[in-house]
């Protein structure tokens, strides 16, 4: 499966986004997928299994617990596909960063005015 197959279904995504703040048990990541997507946990299950497969999540045993954890390979391949697109972004966000440097500088210089103006 391709990684964009792989993220392209928002379960999956979310269970990343939860993996990313650490490892969590599957038990941990089925409370929080049911209660958001309200599907069953054998189906939870599989979407674990999906990103195991595919290299984007790690499970360890720990007694009967399954602990869950991101595995950076695949992500890292994803950012090095955009890496070509983020061009077209970070121009933006550029000229949005000097945008809103020139109007602190404006609000500064019109704050000081006011204040000489009524001391």
């Amino acid at each position: 499966m391709h990684a964009f197959d792989v993220l392209g279904d928002p379960i999956r995504r979310r269970i990343l986004e939860l993996l990313a703040d650490g490892e969590l048990s599957s038990g941990e990541v089925t409370t929080v997928i049911r209660s958001e997507f309200g599907i069953s946990q054998p189906a939870v299950s599989q979407h674990l299994r999906v990103l195991r497969d595919n290299g984007f999540a790690s499970v360890r045993a720990e007694g009967t617990r399954r602990l869950y954890s991101v595995e950076p390979g695949p992500l890292q391949e994803v950012d090095l596909w955009l890496e070509r697109f983020r061009g077209f972004w970070e121009q933006r966000l550029d000229a949005l960063a000097t945008e809103l440097a020139r109007g602190k500088r404006e609000r500064r210089a019109k704050d000081a005015s006011s204040r000489k103006e009524n001391p």
